[in-house]
Parts: structure tokens; C-alpha cells; sequence
């Protein structure tokens, strides 16, 4: 219940509590002001018993605290009253003022509504009684007016009694919508914190995939770099080309290193850290094939621009472990790397003339294996891009990532 139903209740409470008193006190005080017009001895002294009758009457029924339950107890309190207002009215027509709190309360003290209609007929007969000219009748005219009005003060509360009926149904379907929507409230807090807890187990996972697939990127692929460097060191026929395979494997491991430290905390890969996407390109090419004897070429087509950090990280990672593929599976001797700018769009070709294979075969990603062409593809998809592969066995391999040209952000 707001404020405000609270407020026009208690107004309620007050009005059906004080109302009786305040009526009868209007209605004794014009009698008195008429009564020696119309009331003789006895029936002062009759008026007067019955005043107190009433107030006596009005501290049994006791104040009201909240809608009231209809009761035998009320019914008793309800003809009580009509009975005393009936004869204080017969006895001065003013004291129909006390009667009309019939009309106010009869739903609240008698059960039943042919009842209550009854009650509220009663009240009606002696409130006509008064306005035709009181009781009792003292000509057939006056009979003929207490008719009319009896008849129009039935009407009029008919009209009133409809009405009311009409506001206390819509009521009833404010109070069912209001608790539909405290329903649909509560539901949607339970659902919103089922979503906060599935966000927050979608953000593990995703954190979990990043930092599987950062690791893979740079410390496993730097590991396997290591390995191979350490071999070739293993089988180096002369101290000088030892000491070259060592210094490289010492360079492998602190780029690693430095890569592990920027992947948990989510930082752009060290390539990027001082230039852009086509020179951290250009630079990681060279590198590997320096580093695997595979003749590498990358070119750039279009005007290339400064792009978001993540698209830039994403694409860097695209390559690397597209390369790191080439040098492990596809006995390549060229391998060739495109970066072309098209307007709102970027997109990334790596070739080689390896001995390719049949994308419908390649096996599921195992604990030993790498993240492949389905990490690859997850990281496109991340920044709403694509990722295509086209390759047969003998004739090399063909990898095509297309993502939004982000820019970077001033």
C-alpha cells in the first residue's frame, strides 16, 4: 500500500468513526432549534433518552480501524440504529440527519448483498420520510411525495451503488495488473541475476580461451622455436653456427617471455607495442623465415591505416599461428603473406606451396595439439570477422581472414 492509499484510508477510518457523532449532532441541534414548533414535553424528553441511546449505541460499535467484517454483530448494530433514527425522526424531522449513516456503512456491517440492498431500502424510507415533510403522514399528498422520493432516493442509490461497483472492479484489476507486474518484477530480478552469474561463467570461459590461445601463441610456439634452434645447435658441425643458433634460441626465449607477461594481463603482443600492424607484420615474416629457411614475402595493397588494437592483435595472432603450422605440417618452400586495406574491411591472405591437406578431415583438436584452424576462426569471429580455407593435398594451402576495419581510437 503507497502513501497515498494509506493516507485516504485513515481519512476513512476517521469519517466512519466520527460521522455518526457529527450527524447526530447536526440533527439534535436543529431539533432543539425547532422543537417548540414540533416536539411537546414527553417528546423532549423521549428525543433526549434516545440521543443518548445513540451515543451509547455508536461506543459499543467503537471506532474503525480498517474495512470492517460484516458480522451478526453489525446486523444488530445496524437496526439498532435504524430503529432509534426511525423514532427520533417520527418524533422531529431534523433527526433524519443521524439516518443517513446508513447509507454510508451498510456493506461494511451487514453480510450478504440482498441484505444489505434491505438495509439501505430501510434507511431510504425513513431519510423520504424527513424530506417529505416528516412523520407521520398527515395528508395524501404528502404520501404521494414520500412515494416520489422514496422512489428517487432508491434510484439515486442504485445509480451510486453501480457506480461504485464499476470503481471497485477497477480496482480489483488494478491491484491484479500491479501484482502481475511485481510477478514480472521478481522474475525479471531472478532472471537478471541468473544472467549476471551465466555472464560471469561466460567471462571465466572467455578469459579462460584467451589466455589458452595467447599461451599457445607465444610460449608454446616460442618453445618450439627454442627446440628447433637447440637441435640445429645439437648437430652444428662448427662453434660459430652453434653460437648463432644460441643467440637465436636466447632471443626466442626472452620474446616469449615478454609475450607470456603481456598476455595475462591482456596487453598488445611486443610487435605491436612500437609500430603498426603492417610493419609487425613485415618484421614477423622475415623473422621466421630467417629462422626456418622458407622463402617468406609479405605485401601490402591499399592505404594502409592505423587500426584498432584488437583488430591489430588479432590479425598479428592469425598470422603467427598460421605460420607456425606452415613451418610444422606443410613441408612448404614459399610462403606468402597479403595485408590489403578495402575501404571498411581488412583482410589478411597467408599462401604457401606446401603439401596441403582436406579441410573436411582435419581432426579434432586434441590435449597435445594446437589451437589451429578453430582458434584461428574463434579470433575472426571475436571481432565480428571470417575465416576461409581453401587447400587440397599436393597443392598448398590458402588461408583468407576478413575483419572490420576498426580504426584506432584518438
Amino acid at each position: 500500500m503507497t502513501a497515498a492509499d494509506e493516507q485516504i484510508e485513515r481519512r476513512w477510518n476517521q469519517f466512519h468513526t466520527w460521522g455518526a457523532y457529527g450527524l447526530l449532532a447536526i440533527g439534535s441541534f436543529l431539533s432543539a432549534v425547532t422543537g417548540d414548533l414540533m416536539m411537546g414535553p414527553a417528546e423532549w424528553y423521549a428525543a433526549g433518552a434516545l440521543v443518548i441511546a445513540a451515543l451509547v449505541l455508536q461506543l459499543w460499535h467503537g471506532p474503525r480501524r480498517g474495512r470492517r467484517v460484516p458480522s451478526r454483530r453489525g446486523v444488530v448494530y445496524y437496526v439498532l440504529r435504524w430503529a432509534i433514527a426511525f423514532v427520533l425522526t417520527w418524533i422531529n424531522p431534523f433527526f433524519a440527519f443521524y439516518a443517513v449513516t446508513g447509507y454510508f456503512d451498510a456493506d461494511e456491517v451487514i453480510p450478504g448483498v440482498r441484505r444489505q440492498r434491505l438495509g439501505l431500502f430501510a434507511t431510504s424510507i425513513v431519510v423520504a420520510g424527513s424530506q417529505s415533510g416528516g412523520l407521520p403522514f398527515r395528508s395524501w399528498a404528502q404520501v404521494a411525495v414520500f412515494g416520489g422520493l422514496l422512489v428517487a432516493n432508491n434510484a439515486l442509490l442504485m445509480a451510486v451503488a453501480h457506480l461504485t461497483f464499476q470503481e471497485e472492479q477497477r480496482s480489483r484489476e488494478r491491484a491484479a495488473t500491479i501484482e502481475a507486474l511485481r510477478q514480472a518484477l521478481d522474475e525479471n530480478a531472478s532472471l537478471h541475476s541468473q544472467l549476471l552469474v551465466q555472464a560471469r561463467e561466460a567471462g571465466v570461459a572467455d578469459e579462460r580461451r584467451r589466455l589458452a590461445a595467447e599461451i599457445h601463441d607465444t610460449i608454446a610456439q616460442g618453445l618450439t622455436g627454442i627446440i628447433a634452434q637447440l637441435q640445429v645447435v645439437a648437430n652444428a658441425p662448427d662453434l660459430d653456427l652453434a653460437r648463432t643458433h644460441l643467440a637465436r634460441a636466447s632471443d626466442l626465449a626472452r620474446h616469449s617471455l615478454g609475450e607470456a607477461r603481456r598476455s595475462v594481463h591482456n596487453l598488445a603482443p611486443v610487435a605491436l607495442e612500437n609500430a603498426g600492424l603492417a610493419e609487425a607484420l613485415k618484421k614477423t615474416v622475415a623473422e621466421w623465415g630467417e629462422r626456418t629457411g622458407v622463402r617468406a614475402e609479405f605485401t601490402v595493397t591499399g592505404t594502409a591505416e592505423q587500426l584498432h588494437d584488437e583488430v591489430s592483435a588479432t590479425l598479428l595472432r592469425i598470422v603467427q599461428e598460421a605460420l607456425s603450422n606452415a613451418a610444422r605440417h606443410a613441408q612448404a618452400g614459399r610462403v606468402g603473406v597479403t595485408l590489403s586495406y578495402l575501404g571498411d574491411e581488412v583482410i589478411l591472405d597467408i599462401r604457401d606451396d606446401g603439401r596441403g591437406f582436406d579441410p573436411a578431415t582435419v581432426p579434432e583438436r586434441t590435449r597435445t595439439g594446437g589451437f589451429g584452424l578453430d582458434g584461428m576462426r574463434a579470433r575472426a569471429e571475436r571481432i565480428a570477422g571470417s575465416l576461409t580455407v581453401e587447400s587440397e593435398p599436393g597443392q598448398g594451402t590458402a588461408l583468407s581472414a576478413r575483419v572490420p576495419l576498426v580504426r584506432h581510437d584518438r
